[in-house]
């Protein structure tokens, strides 16, 4: 890709679907926009075999195919991508920002911060050869295609017991393990968990490993903490929620909520002037594709309004 060597308008951080809808827009609406990310674009939809629920197609598409048509239409707009990283993003005291990158160093008026969240995995044999092929990280995304199936859940938060009961309404078959004697839940959606005929709790387990016939999940070996025993049983799928870390080393000095993610309002704008952020880094009610996209969108439209109210200050 040529890059452009003018200063940009606005920096993107991250090429996930949040910061590829925000490379869109931002460039759409005029403005010269760069997007940094470190590997291919697509950030976790690359990881998903198949997309059922995105609007506007039919049939199922890859989360990889799915990207490409996020990036290639940023970059028909005008956006430019570059593969490479951000190593340090200040605030200076003349309303921008200096962001170093692996391909210089840039003076913008905006950044959209679009990193994301790094799941925790359980980090048990099978869990990597089996992502996308029944093991999921999300309920809503994978559930539907295993109607009827059965699953396990692990986890013990919120978002456990949540997805858990997501998935209740699609199977009669779910368990969900827990390591500690409890649920670290909220009381209320707990006490659904524990009450719904279509789930059974087993607490006190861990996950040893994984087991497929290489095209799919067959089994997951547990192990009972309370008992000392390993066992197997037969699974369709997995469903890991074992929680999130934000990626927002960058901005160490923007507002955060207790759980980490960077606070925003409904235009993205976080606590310091000029920085928005999108995605799953934000602290978003509902992390879906489709919802990424919107706040990109959005992040770029209140960004672009943001510079023209800057440019128009500077001419006063």
């Amino acid at each position: 890709m040529s890059e452009n060597k003018k200063q940009p308008d606005i920096i993107i951080i991250g090429g996930g679907a949040a910061g590829l809808s925000a490379a869109q827009y931002a460039a759409r609406a005029g403005l010269s926009a760069h997007v940094f990310e470190e590997m291919a674009p697509g950030g976790l939809l690359l990881i998903i075999d198949e997309l059922e629920n995105y609007p506007g197609f039919d049939t199922p598409i890859s989360g990889f195919e799915l990207s490409d048509k996020f990036a290639q239409q940023a970059e028909k707009f005008g956006a430019v991508i570059h593969y490479g990283t951000v190593e340090s993003v200040t605030r200076t005291e003349k309303d921008s920002f200096t962001v170093v990158t692996s391909d210089g160093t840039f003076t913008v008026p905006a950044v959209i911060l679009a990193t994301g969240a790094k799941r925790r995995e359980l980090g048990v044999p099978g869990e990597q050869e089996y992502q996308g092929k029944g093991v999921s990280y999300c309920a809503t995304c994978d559930g539907p295609f295993f109607k009827a199936k059965r699953m396990l859940v692990v986890g013990g938060g919120d978002s456990a017991c949540g997805e858990s009961l997501f998935l209740s309404k699609l199977s009669g078959d779910i368990v969900i393990v827990h390591r500690k004697d409890r649920f670290r839940a909220q009381r209320s959606i707990a006490g659904m968990v524990e009450h719904d005929d279509h789930i059974e709790t087993r607490f006190m387990h861990t996950v040893n490993r994984i087991i497929g016939d290489g095209k799919k999940i067959t089994a997951v070996s547990l192990h009972d903490n309370a008992t000392n025993r390993d066992y197997e049983e037969p699974f369709d799928a997995v469903f890991i929620f074992i929680g999130s870390d934000p990626r927002t080393k960058l901005v160490p000095y923007a507002e955060v909520d207790e759980a980490g993610y960077i606070v925003t309002d409904e235009l993205m704008r976080t606590s310091v002037p000029g920085l928005f952020a999108v995605g799953d880094v934000r602290n978003t009610p509902f992390r879906q594709v489709v919802t990424a996209a919107s706040d990109g969108a959005i992040a770029a439209h209140a960004a672009a309004e943001y510079i023209d109210e800057l440019r128009g200050q500077a001419y006063v």
